[in-house]
Parts: structure tokens; sequence; C-alpha cells
């Protein structure tokens, strides 16, 4: 016999689409099967009537011969030889009665009751599991929905559910006793004639009691969809089985009967008939085997993935410390997704989500294949509290706006789906080896400890130039070549040095450098320039960069202090798990180096050209840059900071255009020079430099509005 198709049991717990799919085609092979075995019932009911028919119809026809006799025709004389005869085919007749009887009674028994009892047994027992599989299911969504709806509350808050405990006890009946009792946290009434004890009691349960309550909920409903679908699957199973018996059995009873039937009558089938038979009777047995044998693998199959551990139905098992794996380029799983159904009203829909490629896919339950929901490309993602739900995480475009709003079932999910489209808007999946890049820019924690400068790989040239006639004379402007060992990092960086992770602008600064002393107009109008010392400037660079960290640094005299920081800010984002990052738009002239909110456009930090010492953008991952910024203190000393940012561009572009502006304020001192460097770099029409225009970049990822915008000065 040719291989059955089955449904696999151990895919039933996770109840992914591709096996709900799986599932839909052989629920409608069954609904094929019960429409045939109908029709078949039919077309054998009607067989089965006509051999009934048929008796009915030779006791009748004997009869009549019979009756021949008792006629009395006008012209009857001779008819003596046609009684005789007739009274011969009469008995021959009422033999064949017997035989037809014989015939019905085995059609009945061997034709008709067997696909009877398919259709009463295992199709309706199908049907049945079904529903309940189908219950379960709908059961298992309604207390996950609950699950995922519990707030975000500490241990020690409480809520208000009521618990009231009543008591009665007979006493005697004359007795006759009235009190009241009120203590803190409860009460006490006792009343007459009929003397009934009633006690409330309130009291607050702690909140963990009811996430306890909720995650058994969860578990149990979990194991009762896991119960039932493996019952449905190995019904399901099994009626690949036994359909092929259920057609062929009756049609060897049909068979069967009718060769008795000729052979009683006239011999009139050969013996290869019954050879034939008896070999379509042997395959059933065989049939019968195989589906002994594969009951007993189920059921020893089905008895083991029941027997595991609570916790593979009981979803953030581990909350305190959970395994996460921060190198993943590719998951999968069921989220919840938020949907805006108003202006003020959200739903939420719990759907399988899985990333291809750069691209995050949705498939809904019985979906053939899966939809895109998010181009995943330079995109940033943050834990976000979103209507006091838990484990919430924000994707965003990487134009600044808001993207959608996932939640996982637990902590490890969160964080692992953060870290997995981390990875993936950084175009790590564009490698040769992915997992290893993955693992080498998210570095463990004791590797961040570990004063070794792995990001900072020493090459000839930091910042190749973007023009190929001039690109060594650049780039030793721009990172001079070193000629000495690299230096120790306690040399670099003082070992504790604090990390800042966001761009805090004081208050003050923010008057002195968006307000001054101009006079705020009263009709919210504006005016057109938001920075008027940008007018002035030759060279007008925009870029769009997220804010990694800053810390305090030791020197400026190498570029191995940018990599080093680097190195630590990173793996300090990947201990403390910090995702959220902050976007701006870094503005490059030949004067300062600003950076701007792009929705409010206000200055959130600016730091003067000629105070960049070091800059440089990172060997291996492009994206990544830095620059060291040397600001004069109060007491007559000079302090050294370093700030790290990712771009959608690369790094190189960045380093590029501050070199082109501190070349710019070297030569505006003589204007030969000055006219030479204008000479050498294309202008627009109203005399700014135009940057990178002729190399666009192919590997940054951002859209093409975003490059359009960065590659004009």
């Amino acid at each position: 016999m040719p291989a059955v198709d089955k449904l696999l049991l151990e895919e039933a717990l996770q109840d992914s689409p591709q096996t709900r799919s799986l599932l839909s085609v052989f629920e409608e092979d069954a609904g094929t099967l019960t429409d045939y075995t109908n029709q078949l019932l039919q077309a054998m009911q009607r067989v089965y009537g006509a051999q009934n028919e048929m008796c009915l119809a030779t006791q009748q026809l004997s009869k009549q011969l019979l009756a021949y006799e008792k006629q009395n025709f006008a012209l009857g004389k001779g008819d003596e030889e046609v009684i005789s005869t007739l009274h011969y085919f009469s008995k021959v007749v009422d033999e064949l009665n017997v035989l037809h009887t014989e015939l019905a009674k085995q059609l009945a028994d061997t034709m008709v009751l067997p696909i009877i009892q398919f259709r009463e047994k295992d199709l309706t027992e199908v049907s049945t599991l079904k529903d309940l599989f189908g219950l379960a299911s709908n059961e298992h969504d309604l207390s996950m929905a609950k699950y995922s709806r519990l707030p975000k509350k500490k241990e020690n808050e409480k809520f208000g559910d009521r618990v009231s405990i009543f008591a009665g006890a007979g006493l005697d009946q004359d007795s006759s006793v009235l009190c009241f009792l009120q203590l803190p946290g409860f009460s006490v009434e006792i009343w007459s004639p009929k003397l009934l004890f009633s006690l409330a009691l309130n009291f607050d349960p702690p909140d963990i009691f009811v996430k306890t309550e909720v995650g058994k909920e969860v578990a149990a409903a979990r194991r009762k969809q896991h119960l039932s679908s493996l019952q449905y699957y190995c019904a399901l199973n099994g009626l690949q089985y036994r359909k092929r018996m259920a057609m062929m059995e009756p049609m060897i009873g049909f068979a069967r009967g009718q060769i008795n039937f000729f052979k009683k009558g006239a011999e009139m089938f050969s013996k290869s008939m019954d050879s034939f038979l008896s070999s379509v009777a042997d395959m059933v047995q065989s049939i019968q085997v195989e589906l002994e044998a594969e009951a007993d693998k189920m059921r020893v199959s089905q008895q083991e993935l029941l027997s595991v551990d609570e916790s593979v139905y009981t979803p953030d098992v581990d909350v305190a410390a959970p395994q996460v794996n921060r190198n993943l380029i590719q998951k999968a799983g069921y989220l919840n997704l938020r949907n805006k159904t108003g202006l003020v009203t959200t739903t939420w829909e719990r759907l399988y989500f899985f990333t291809q490629g750069g691209n995050l896919m949705c498939q809904p339950r019985g979906a053939v294949a899966g939809g895109l929901i998010q181009d995943l490309d330079n995109c940033s993602v943050m834990a976000v509290d979103c209507e006091d739900r838990r484990y919430c995480f924000q994707i965003t475009t990487p134009n600044g706006k808001s993207g959608i709003i996932l939640q996982a079932e637990s902590r490890k999910e969160n964080e692992e789906w953060i870290c997995a489209i981390h990875n993936i808007s950084r175009q790590i999946y564009l490698t040769d080896n992915p997992e290893a890049v993955a693992i080498k820019l998210n570095q463990p924690a004791l590797q961040a400890v570990t004063p070794i400068t792995s990001f900072g790989k020493k090459q000839e040239t930091s910042c190749p130039s973007q023009n190929p006639k001039n690109s060594e004379t650049e780039n030793d402007k721009i990172v001079p070549k070193s000629t000495v060992s690299i230096p120790e990092t306690e040399e670099l960086i003082a070992p504790g040095t604090p990390i800042q992770f966001d761009i805090v602008l004081p208050a003050t600064e923010f008057l002195d450098q968006n307000r001054g002393s101009r006079r705020t107009n009263p009709f919210g109008e504006t005016e057109d320039e938001s920075f008027p010392e940008a007018e002035d400037s030759l060279l007008q660079q925009m870029f769009i960069v997220r804010f990694l960290g800053s810390m305090a640094v030791k020197t400026d005299s190498t570029t191995e202090v940018i990599y080093e920081a680097m190195r630590q800010v990173l793996a300090a984002r990947a201990i403390h798990n910090i995702f959220r990052m902050t976007e701006s738009h870094l503005m490059v002239t030949s004067q300062t180096l600003r950076l701007i909110d792009p929705q409010t456009q206000v200055s959130r930090a600016s730091f003067e050209l000629n105070s960049v010492t070091q800059f440089a953008a990172h060997q291996e991952n492009k994206r990544l840059v830095g620059f060291v910024i040397r600001v004069p203190e109060s007491t007559g000393e000079e302090s050294l900071s370093t700030y790290i940012f990712e771009s959608n561009s690369e790094g190189e572009k960045i380093c590029y255009a501050i070199n082109l502006g501190k070349e710019i304020i070297e030569v505006q001192k003589d204007p030969e020079a000055l006219a030479q460097l204008m000479q050498s770099i294309p202008l627009t029409n109203d005399g700014k430099y135009v940057l990178l225009s002729d190399q666009p970049d192919d590997n940054d990822g951002s859209p093409s509005e975003n490059r359009g915008a960065e590659s004009e000065a």
C-alpha cells in the first residue's frame, strides 16, 4: 500500500499556522469523505431496496403463477400443461425467492451495515472531536487574551475583590439573641428567631495571586487544547486508514453475496473471482494490522507528549532571569498587534509573526501564506508602555514615524523579538555569515569588561575620501597614519567612566541656542530661517543619525579612543538591555556640528567645528561613527568627550563632511586657497557645496527620499 499522509503529533502544542493549514487539508478531506459516504450509502440502500423489491416481486410472481389455475377463463380448455408448467415455474421462483432473501440479508449485513457504522462511528467521532478542538482553541484564545490584559502592578498593590463567607448554625428555638460585632476587615451579625450566623469577611488578595490563577488558567486551557488536538489528530490520521477499509469492505460483501447467489443458482462465477476476493480480503486484513500498529504508536507518542513538564504550558515561567538569545537574525511566534479602531479606541489581535529577510510578516490562522507588515531595514525598535500592558515594544520607521506596537507573551519573547529586529535593522542578514556578525556586534558581558579593542582594529585609512583624486591627501588630513603601537585601554578611557545614553539639553542652553533674545511672535508665526548662521556657511550637510552614547576620554591623540568608546557603549547597551535610541538630524556646516530634533526642528546640541579633534567611522560596521570634542572648563583645563552615533548612511560620509568643513575653516583665511577649493568641488545654484551626489550609496538601506536629502549640501 502507498504511504498514508499523517498529521505530526509533535506539532500539536505549537499550533502554528502551517500546522493549521495542513489540518485544514485533512478537514477538507474528511468533509469530502463524508459527502461521498452519504452518496455511496444512498446508492447501496437503493441496491438493497431493489433486492428487497426483488424478493417481494418473486414472491408475488410465484403467487401469480399459482393463481393462474384459479382464473375462470371463458376459453380455458387445454390449459392443463400450462398450469403444470406454471406450477413448476412457481417452485423455481420460490427457490429463487429464497435465494434472493438470503442475498438481501447478506447485502444488509455485509454491504449496508459497514458503511452505516463507518459514517455513524468514525465520521461522527471526527466531527465531534473537531467541535471539541474548536471549543478548546477558543477557550485557549480567551484565556490568553485575559492573560495579556494583566496589568503591570506591584506585588504589594491590591484591588478590591470582595469575598464573602457565610456560615449558619442552629440553636434552641426559644433562645433569642441579637448582637452585632464589627471589627477591622470583617463584621459578624447574629439575629433571631432563626438564629442564622452570617459572617462576611472582606479582604483584598494580592495581585500576584490573581496573576498566578490566570497563569494556571492559561496552562489548563493550553493543556486542554493540546489534549483535544492530539485526539483530533489521531482520529484524522486513523481516518486515512479506515476510509480505505470502509470503501472496500461493503463491496466485498456485495460481491460475495452475489457469488453465493449465483453459485447456488447456476454456478456462473469462476474460481478466479474467488481468488480475487480472497486477495482483496487479505489486503483489508493487512490494512487492519497496519492500523492497529499505528494506533499503538500514536498512543505511546501521545503519552510521551502529555508527560512533559507543566512549564511547557505556562507562559513567562522564568521571569527573573530568562535565557535570552540576543544574536537572532530571524524570529517567529505569536504576538498581539495593536489596531486603532477610532480616535481613542484600540483593539489587540493575536497573530502569528515571522521575519523573512528584512521584512516582518504576519500570517493569520488558516491563511496559506503571510503578508508584509513592516520593512525592518534601518528601523528602530524599543520597549514601550502601552495601555498598561506588559512586554510591549514599538517599531519606528527610518523617517521617525511611529510604526506598529506589538506585545509578546513573556519577557524572554519580548527581549528576543527586540534583539532580532534590532539585528535585522542593521542588515546583518545580508552578510556572508550573519550569525557570526550578530555575535560579534552583540558582545556578552564578559567581553564588555575585558580591556581589548576588538572593535578598533587599526587600518591605514580611517575615513577614506569620497573624491578618488585626493583620497590619500584627505585621508592624511582626516586621520594621521599611526606608526606606533596601539595604546592600552586604560590610557584611552579611565576604568569605570560613566556612559550617557541620551542627549539631555539644559534649559538655559536651549534658550541660548534656539531663542536667544528674539521675541516670540504672539500670532504663532515662525521665521523662515531656524538657524541664521547656516545661511552664511559654505557647507551644509544633513545626515540622519541615532545617538548611542557619550563618555569622557583621556586623550584625543589617536582614533583608537573612538573605537574603544564604540566597543564600551555597545557592550553597555547589550548588558543593560538598552535599545532606545534618540534619532536626530546631524547638520554639518563649515562652523558647527548641530543635532536637530526631526519633528520640532529644535537644536538638541551644538558643537563648534574647531572643537572636534578626532573623528572616525567603524571599519566593520560602516554605519557607526564617532568624534571627540575638546571643551574648555571654568577651571582653565580642558575636558574631552566622545560621542557615538549610528547613521542611516555610511559613517565615512559624515567624516568626509567634517573634514571638508575643517578645510573650509582653514582656507577661509587664504582667498586663493578658498577659490581653489571651490573650483575643485561642484556648487549648487545658491553657492553651496554638492557632496556625494555622484556616488550613490547602495548599502545604506535608507529610502530614496532620505538618500536624496543627504546627497545635497
